[in-house]
C-alpha cells in the first residue's frame, strides 16, 4: 500500500515542527488567531510564573533580612498591581506590534521587503519589550527597598535581575516558536545567502550564558553575600544554595531544552525531506522558518530538490524523445562518431497512409498513428530494443545498440511477429509492411558539437526498409531476413518458416526471406 499521501499530511501538520502552529496552509484568520493565542499564552504565563519565582525567592530564599511590616504591605500592593500592569501593556503592546508584522499574511498577499524584515523582526521586537517591563520592576522594586528597607536592595535587585534575564530569554524562544508560521510565510520563495539575525552558534551561546551562566553568576554572588555576614547559619547557607541551584538547573534546563529544540527542528525537516527524495519524490520542498545558517540549510535544500525535480524532468522528456538507452548513455561522455557492431533492425511503414489522411480529419489520422506508434514502441520496449526514429508513418528500432542484448535477432524477430499479430486484432483497418535484417552496421552519434543524434547506418538498415516494401505484399505484413532467423535462438526460430529469395535493390546477390508461422504461439 502506498503511503505516501500520509506522509505528506504527516509532514504538513508538522510543517513548523509541532502540531501546535498548524499545517503549512491554513486560513490567515485561523493564522492569526493561532499565533495571538500562544503569543497571549506563552508571554503571560511566562512573566507570572517569573514574578512568582523573585517573590518566592527574595522573601523565602535568598539571605537577607526578614522583610519589615511596611516592606511586607509594600510588596503585597507593588507585585500584584505591576504585574498586573505590566501583563496588560506587554499584551496590549505585543499584539499590535505582531499584528503590524503579520498584516500582509493576514491579507494574504506577497510580502515586501520591508513585511519581511518586520516579521522576522517580530519576536526580536516582542523580547525587547519583556526586557524593557522587567528592567523596569528590577529598577522599581530595588527603589522601593531602599526606601522603605534598604538591607533588603542589594538581595531585590540581585533577584529580580537575574530572573529578567531568564524569563526574557525564555520569551524571546517562545515567540520565536510561535512566529514561525509568519517567518516561514516571509521567507517562502527567498534564496538565503547569509544569515538574517543571530547565528546558530551565536545563538546557542547566548542562550547558555542567559539562561544558565547568568543565573549561576548570581548563584556565586549569593554564596559570597553569605560569606560576609554571620547572619547566616550554615543549614541556611545549603538551604539557599539548594533551592537556587534547583532554580538554575529548571529554567537552564528549560532554555537550552528549548534552543535545542529550535535547533534541531529544521535539521529534522530536512532529513525527513531528504528521506522522501530518496524514495523518488524529487521536488519535495521543506518550509523555511529560520532566518539563521539554519534556514540557509531548509532554503538549500529547497534549492537543490528543485533542481532535481528540473532534472528529472529534462531526463525523462530527453529519454522519450531519444530512447531511455540513448539517453543514459549520453549521461557519460559523448564523442561523434560511432563502432561497427552487429545489430538487429525492425523497420516498419503503413500501407495507404496518405489515402488513409486524405479520407480522415486530421484529428483522427492522428489518433490513429499514435495507436499504431503505441504498438510498437510497447513490442520494442519490452524486447529490450530501441526506437530510434520516427519517419512520418515508419519506424526504425534497433536491437543490440547502443546497449548490447542477448540474442538481438531472436528478439527483434519476435518484436515484428507481436506487433504484426496485434496491429492485425487491435486497428482494424490498419496495415503496415514489416522487415528484420541483421548485419553489421556502424551505430553512434552524428551531426555536430553543438546538435548530435544517435543513429544507425548500414546494411542491415538498408536491407529493413527494403523487406518492409515488400513485406507489404505479403500475408501478415511481416517479412524477415533468413539470416536473422538462422542467427536468432531455437525457440524464436522455430516460428518462422522460410519464404523465397529476392534480389533487394542495392545488391547483387539474392537474399532468402522468411515469414512467421500463422500458426505460431506469441511470446
Amino acid at each position: 500500500m502506498d503511503d505516501r499521501p500520509s506522509r505528506s499530511a504527516t509532514r504538513s501538520r508538522r510543517a513548523f515542527g509541532s502540531v501546535l502552529l498548524g499545517p503549512a496552509e491554513q486560513d490567515p484568520s485561523r493564522l492569526r488567531f493561532r499565533i495571538q493565542l500562544l503569543l497571549t499564552l506563552f508571554l503571560v504565563s511566562t512573566n507570572v510564573i517569573g514574578a512568582g519565582i523573585v517573590f518566592v525567592l527574595s522573601v523565602f530564599v535568598v539571605p537577607s533580612p526578614a522583610p519589615t511590616r511596611d516592606m511586607a504591605y509594600a510588596l503585597a500592593v507593588a507585585v500584584p498591581c505591576y504585574v498586573g500592569l505590566a501583563v496588560l501593556v506587554g499584551a496590549t503592546w505585543g499584539t499590535s506590534a505582531t499584528l503590524k508584522a503579520q498584516r500582509w499574511a493576514i491579507e494574504g498577499r506577497e510580502p515586501g521587503p520591508k513585511d519581511r524584515r518586520r516579521a522576522l523582526r517580530a519576536p526580536r521586537m516582542l523580547t525587547l519589550l519583556q526586557a524593557a517591563l522587567w528592567i523596569l520592576a528590577t529598577i522599581l522594586f530595588t527603589v522601593l527597598s531602599l526606601v522603605v528597607q534598604e538591607e533588603r536592595a542589594l538581595s531585590t535587585g540581585l533577584t529580580v535581575g537575574i530572573a529578567s534575564i531568564v524569563v526574557t530569554t525564555i520569551a524571546y524562544l517562545l515567540a520565536e516558536f510561535a512566529m514561525r508560521p509568519v517567518a516561514a510565510r516571509a521567507l517562502s520563495g527567498a534564496v538565503m545567502k547569509k544569515p538574517r539575525g543571530l547565528g546558530a552558534a551565536t545563538r546557542v551561546l547566548m542562550f547558555w550564558w542567559l539562561g544558565t551562566g547568568a543565573p549561576v553568576v548570581g548563584l556565586v554572588v549569593v554564596g559570597i553575600l553569605a560569606l560576609s555576614t554571620d547572619q547566616l547559619t550554615l543549614s541556611e547557607l545549603a538551604v539557599v544554595a539548594l533551592v537556587l541551584g534547583s532554580v538554575v538547573l529548571c529554567f537552564g534546563f528549560f532554555v537550552m531544552w528549548l534552543t535545542a529544540r529550535a535547533v534541531v527542528q529544521p535539521i529534522t525537516g530536512v532529513t525527513a525531506a531528504m528521506r522522501e527524495v530518496e524514495r523518488g519524490e524529487f521536488g519535495t520542498t521543506i518550509e523555511v522558518f529560520d532566518g539563521s545558517e539554519l534556514g540557509m540549510l531548509q532554503s538549500g535544500f529547497n534549492q537543490m530538490s528543485t533542481g532535481l525535480l528540473e532534472r528529472e524532468r529534462l531526463r525523462d522528456a530527453f529519454g522519450r524523445h531519444v530512447g531511455r538507452d540513448v539517453a543514459e548513455a549520453a549521461l557519460g561522455e559523448i564523442r561523434l562518431g560511432g563502432e561497427t557492431r552487429e545489430v538487429s533492425v525492425l523497420f516498419t511503414d503503413l500501407v495507404g497512409s496518405t489515402t488513409y489522411a486524405e479520407q480522415r480529419d486530421p484529428d483522427e489520422v492522428v489518433g490513429m498513428l499514435n495507436d499504431y506508434f503505441g504498438v510498437i514502441i510497447a513490442e520494442v520496449d519490452a524486447h529490450g530494443g530501441l526506437v530510434n526514429k520516427f519517419m512520418g508513418d515508419a519506424v526504425l528500432a534497433v536491437f543490440g545498440a547502443p546497449r548490447p542484448l542477448d540474442d538481438h535477432p531472436g528478439q527483434a524477430l519476435a518484436a515484428a511477429r507481436r506487433i504484426g499479430e496485434r496491429l492485425e486484432t487491435e486497428l482494424v483497418g490498419v496495415r503496415a509492411g514489416i522487415g528484420v535484417a541483421t548485419g553489421r552496421a556502424v551505430a553512434g552519434y552524428v551531426g555536430d558539437e553543438s546538435r548530435y543524434e544517435f543513429t544507425v547506418i548500414g546494411d542491415a538498415v538498408n536491407a529493413a526498409s527494403r523487406l518492409t516494401e515488400l513485406a507489404k505484399d505479403v500475408d501478415g505484413g511481416v517479412l524477415a531476413d533468413l539470416q536473422a532467423v538462422e542467427a536468432a535462438g531455437s525457440e524464436e526460430s522455430a516460428h518462422w518458416a522460410p519464404h523465397g529469395s529476392t534480389v533487394l535493390r542495392g545488391r547483387s546477390d539474392e537474399t532468402r526471406t522468411a515469414v512467421p508461422r500463422r500458426t505460431s504461439s506469441t511470446s
